[in-house]
């Protein structure tokens, strides 16, 4: 299984960074693409954060996750580039899995039509622009999950793993976090 991971300037630190151990944990192959000119990326809080590739690097590859991060920020700055919005749109045509979180289901799923007749989560300060906002840390419809935020960062990347590797892989994650 491999996954992409994509964040901006703004990025929540906290998503980006849990979102990425918890899934490598699950030896999930992660890329994590800038959509910045650089690989260096500062996200929230101050923090910088250092991507594996820049986005023309992994545009044309295929895989099973994109995972989104939010930060509000962020999310603005992903929702605004058009070569990841296309990327999106090709994932959902193919019942590839996307993950988003935080201000990320609201500002770039959902501004892009890309939660069209699903449930979904996001941050609540954005919970008018879902259809169909459920008030949980993660829920899951269709090839898509969604998590509320920072403190959900942890069972949203458990549940990627899950859906990516199975409920027996989530568990052992889980334990080593003690999690479980």
């Amino acid at each position: 299984m491999n996954a992409l991971v994509v964040i901006a300037h703004g990025s929540e630190s906290l998503e980006a960074v849990t979102l990425v151990n918890v899934l490598r944990r699950a030896e999930v192959e992660v890329t994590i693409a800038s959509i910045e000119s650089s690989r260096t990326v500062e996200g929230s809080r101050g923090l910088t954060l250092t991507a594996d590739a820049l986005w023309p690097e992994v545009e044309g590859r295929e895989f099973d996750l994109i995972a989104l991060p939010g930060g509000e920020q962020g999310a603005r700055a992903l929702a605004a580039h058009a070569g990841l919005v296309g990327k999106l749109r090709t994932q959902r045509q193919a019942h590839r899995w996307t993950g988003a979180i935080c201000a990320s289901p609201a500002l770039v799923l959902s501004a892009h039509g890309l939660l069209d007749g699903k449930k979904a989560t996001c941050y609540p300060s954005f919970r008018d622009q879902l259809l169909h906002y459920v008030d949980l840390p993660v829920v899951v419809d269709g090839h898509c999950v969604t998590g509320q935020g920072p403190a959900s960062a942890v069972a949203f990347g458990l549940e990627l793993v899950e859906v990516l590797c199975g409920a027996e892989k989530r568990r052992s994650v889980a334990q080593g976090l003690l999690a479980a």
